[in-house]
């Protein structure tokens, strides 16, 4: 199994920056793209970034040019930099994987959830 493990939400004024971590677990043999979503309350799940392994990345068009995705593969760790943060980035954010395991015989796809971080942006 994968386990993910999200860190680094609090909360911050408005115009402040976090960074979100997101630690995997397992018996990961390679994770071909992580992912961050977020959700607010009252509002669905969306997705912020995205970055596959060769290090293309995509993010929602709310978030370009002041959000930073990025992973350590040596460390099995994503990253999401977050700066100029307004008060409507406020939401739960979860790391996603898209994740191969090898248990020694096999190879198995593995799509985990972290558990997610709170993030508030509030003066």
């Amino acid at each position: 199994q994968v386990q993910l493990v999200e860190s680094g939400g609090g909360l911050v004024q408005p115009g402040g920056s976090l960074r979100l971590s997101c630690a995997a677990s397992g018996s990961i043999f390679k994770i071909n793209v992580m992912e961050w979503y977020r959700q607010a309350p009252g509002k669905q799940r969306e997705l912020v970034a995205g970055i596959r392994d060769g290090g293309n990345t995509h993010y929602v068009d709310s978030v370009k040019g002041r959000f930073t995705i990025s992973r350590d593969n040596a460390k099995n760790t994503g990253y999401l930099q977050m700066n100029s943060l307004k008060p409507e980035d406020t939401a739960v954010y979860y790391c996603h994987a898209d994740t191969q395991v090898y248990d020694g015989i096999y190879y198995y796809t593995r799509e985990p959830w972290g558990q997610g971080t709170q993030v508030t942006v509030s003066s």
